[in-house]
């Protein structure tokens, strides 16, 4: 029947107030309503129980105070402000570094673009707390700085921006002490306004 049809239909003496609709299930098919009304669907109690897992797995994995000790690190503000190595290194970690063949800077020999040149270190060393990457050319030596959280794997690579051909120095700190290694990569077109 089309909407022409309904609408010529005469419904004449139908008495729509003794109509009995209570039995009627206007629901979709395989729907289960309970008492307070609140459709209680199979995808929706999926969503549920994963939301839970979820939640679940979060707090096993970051507990408050590894969560409360991130939120107090402190930023060296002051030592990517440097223009000196030296000062830089100074200001983030208080002492000098030893030269180790244990720490493993992969950088290029020559970098075509000094705006993205990619640098990685690794190393064998344990208890790696932090790594940094230093450009002494650069307006601001200390190009990268990073916590590393016990457990994980001191691998760390990145893109740094060169102005010109300089030397990089990358410090690693593990049970306390300094560890570097130091790179001379050629730039041809340089990345910081060069």
């Amino acid at each position: 029947m089309t909407v022409r049809g309904l609408r010529d239909m005469d419904f004449g003496d139908l008495d729509f107030e003794d109509l009995d609709l209570g039995d009627l299930d206007l629901g979709r098919p395989g729907m289960t309503t309970p008492d307070n009304g609140f459709p209680a669907t199979r995808r929706l109690i999926l969503k549920g129980a994963g939301s839970v897992a979820l939640a679940g797995l979060g707090v096993a994995w970051f507990s408050q105070a590894t969560a409360v000790a991130a939120a107090n690190d402190r930023y060296p503000e002051d030592a990517f402000k440097q223009k000196d190595e030296k000062e830089a290194i100074r200001l983030l970690y208080g002492r000098t570094a030893e030269a180790s063949d244990k720490v493993k800077l992969d950088a290029p020999e020559i970098a075509e673009n000094g705006a993205v040149v990619p640098i990685s270190v690794n190393t064998t060393l344990t208890d790696v707390t932090s790594v940094s990457f230093l450009v002494s050319e650069n307006p601001n030596v200390l190009a990268a700085y990073y916590r590393i959280p016990p457990g994980t794997m001191p691998n760390v690579a990145n893109r740094l921006k060169m102005a010109k051909t300089t030397n990089v120095t990358v410090i690693v700190e593990a049970g306390g002490r300094l560890f570097s290694a130091t790179r001379e990569v050629k730039v041809t077109v340089g990345g910081c306004g060069g």
